[in-house]
């Protein structure tokens, strides 16, 4: 958590020196401009990019500006020095923020994910695997602090291995890179690993290439996890709260999209975001995260989910004593649309 720490305390401080800049105008011809920040551009997210896709935003009178962040920490920077409007991220980020202190921090409004996204991909092919099989190996891990790492520890605990002592686990590659890192490494390398926790399309990637294997998803045995949510700063929902409520809108509409059509369909819509993918691994994709059940209904983020998040933080040493739920999560604009 301390880089975590330190990058968010650079950020709070650039945040004062730009809290005199002008704000974004409004194109009257293309709507509101909003800018999303998005942690990264993964299948998982699909319900945005269904509502990206089928035009549901610009539907909203939003003209929106998706960048992707590579990483929970650099979206959230990027969100309180007002590079972003909105911020799509792991729940823990707006945690960090808050016990720093921050007076504009980020409120969670909207949670769209409701299981982990990633896998668990090994090496060579597994015939009934079972997560005491990684005891004695060493694994590729996520960023420290972080929602996948977090629960990937969790997993762990639930089955009585220790994270610390049982395995050797590698948090010191960049988010995105770990799959590249897998692929490249060979036998008798420093980094050469066993296992490695993917996001998809990475994950089939690898078995695509035959380079590794899904062997478990996290999603599946972490349970329903508040993963993956969208937040503004304080100020942004004080002062645009028209803006959010047609933002929360739009991605109910993708979320009714996903809800209501084939894994074929949705991929067809959303191929456009992932061009270097082949329409059938995107198909695949998306199948196995709606047989997963991992997008909720409607995007209310509850007290009982954000408890759960935090005794997750907790277990992973990250946290101490909880945080006021009220203070960090608004279901005014969900309620609403839902």
């Amino acid at each position: 958590m301390k880089n975590i720490i330190r990058i968010i305390t650079v950020a709070l401080l650039t945040a004062a020196l730009l809290s005199g800049c002008s704000p974004k105008t409004d194109s009257a011809e293309s709507g509101k401009k909003v800018v999303l920040n998005e942690v990264a551009h993964s299948i998982f997210y699909a319900p945005m990019y269904v509502a990206i896709e089928e035009g549901y935003f610009a539907d909203e009178g939003i003209n929106l500006e998706l960048v992707t962040g590579y990483g929970a920490d650099k979206t959230m920077t990027a969100l309180l020095t007002g590079e972003a409007d909105i911020g799509f991220m792991g729940s823990e980020a707006s945690i960090y923020t808050y016990l720093q202190g921050a007076q504009d921090y980020a409120v969670n409004f909207a949670q769209l994910t409701q299981r982990a996204g990633n896998f668990l991909v090994s090496r060579t092919p597994v015939d009934h695997f079972s997560w005491d099989m990684l005891k004695g190996t060493y694994v590729l891990g996520g960023r420290k602090g972080g929602m996948p790492q977090m629960v990937f520890e969790y997993i762990l605990k639930l089955n009585r291995i220790d994270p610390d002592s049982d395995l050797t686990i590698d948090t010191s590659i960049d988010f995105g890179s770990t799959a590249a890192a897998f692929a490249g490494a060979k036998e008798g390398d420093a980094g050469y690993a066993d296992f490695t926790v993917e996001f998809e399309p990475h994950a089939t990637s690898l078995e695509t290439q035959q380079k590794g294997y899904i062997v478990a998803s996290l999603g599946v045995d972490s349970g329903y996890v508040p993963y993956t949510a969208f937040s503004a700063r304080k100020s942004y929902i004080d002062e645009n709260p028209e803006t959010l409520l047609a933002f929360t809108r739009a991605l109910q509409k993708g979320m009714d999209y996903v809800a209501e059509h084939s894994a074929k369909e949705i991929a067809s819509v959303i191929q456009p975001q992932f061009p270097e993918t082949e329409l059938d691994t995107i198909t695949t994709i998306v199948t196995r995260y709606q047989t997963q059940d991992t997008w909720k209904t409607d995007l209310v983020f509850t007290e009982d989910s954000f408890k759960l998040l935090q005794n997750i933080l907790m277990e992973a040493g990250e946290l101490e004593d909880y945080v006021p739920y009220k203070d960090l999560v608004t279901n005014t604009f969900a309620e609403q649309v839902k």
